[in-house]
């Protein structure tokens, strides 16, 4: 398994609110530890014997997905090695009420539209710009576009014809960037109902003079 697979089961395993993971990561082959450091310069890593110690941080310095991309380098470079969580800590925030799953979100959302509801413009906000990548691949489907000044990304979603992802579809996505394990909310900004094609692919939103 490679070495940004191993993080992304670490990271994914640790608990919501989690702000600093200590992490090991033992070379076996010695003349390829200088070159792992030296890839991971960013982590700052020291070394212990046959390991590299490093922390990523949710609050400061590297984060969970710069974190990923300085290990792909290391799988790119064909260097193996397996990484350990030694410890973590997490802030007040995991103290919280725990926060809704998004798929769970989607279903309470889709429960109070009008039965003829045909058409959704939708928003879902991540609690971190570290996992706005991964969330959208996990998501592409949605064929998510990013709205200004928001962490997060706009998607469309149309129940039986036209432009935009369908509940179903929607709903597996959401459950995908919950499997994941990234945080977020979703939210129905706009919708239509009982709407009709007359040789269109269905209808548009103008937002901030932008087609939707």
């Amino acid at each position: 398994m490679g070495l940004a697979t191993q993080w992304e089961r670490i990271s994914a395993s640790l608990p919501n609110g989690w702000e600093r993971a200590e992490l090991r990561l033992a070379v076996p082959e010695p003349q390829s530890r200088p070159r792992a450091a030296a890839l991971l310069g960013p982590l700052m890593p020291g070394r212990v014997g046959d390991e590299l110690r490093f922390v990523v941080s949710r609050g400061s310095g590297v984060g969970p997905e710069a974190a990923r991309r300085l290990l792909a380098n290391l799988d790119e470079d064909g260097i193996s090695g397996t990484l350990v969580l030694s410890g973590s800590t997490a802030t007040a925030v995991e103290e919280a009420p725990a926060q809704a799953l998004l798929a769970s979100r989607w279903d309470e959302l889709v429960a109070s539209l009008p039965e003829d509801w045909s058409d959704l413009l939708c928003r879902i906000e991540l609690a971190s710009s570290d996992d706005l990548q991964r969330a959208a691949l996990v998501a592409a489907p949605l064929n998510p576009s990013r709205p200004a000044r928001e962490i997060g990304f706009d998607f469309r979603v149309a129940r039986t014809f036209g432009y935009g992802t369908s509940p179903q579809m929607t709903r597996r996505c959401l459950a995908r960037i919950d499997e994941a394990g990234i945080p977020g909310r979703v939210e129905i900004l706009r919708a239509f109902s009982d709407t009709q094609p007359v040789s269109t692919q269905g209808p548009v939103w103008y937002v901030g003079g932008k087609v939707l």
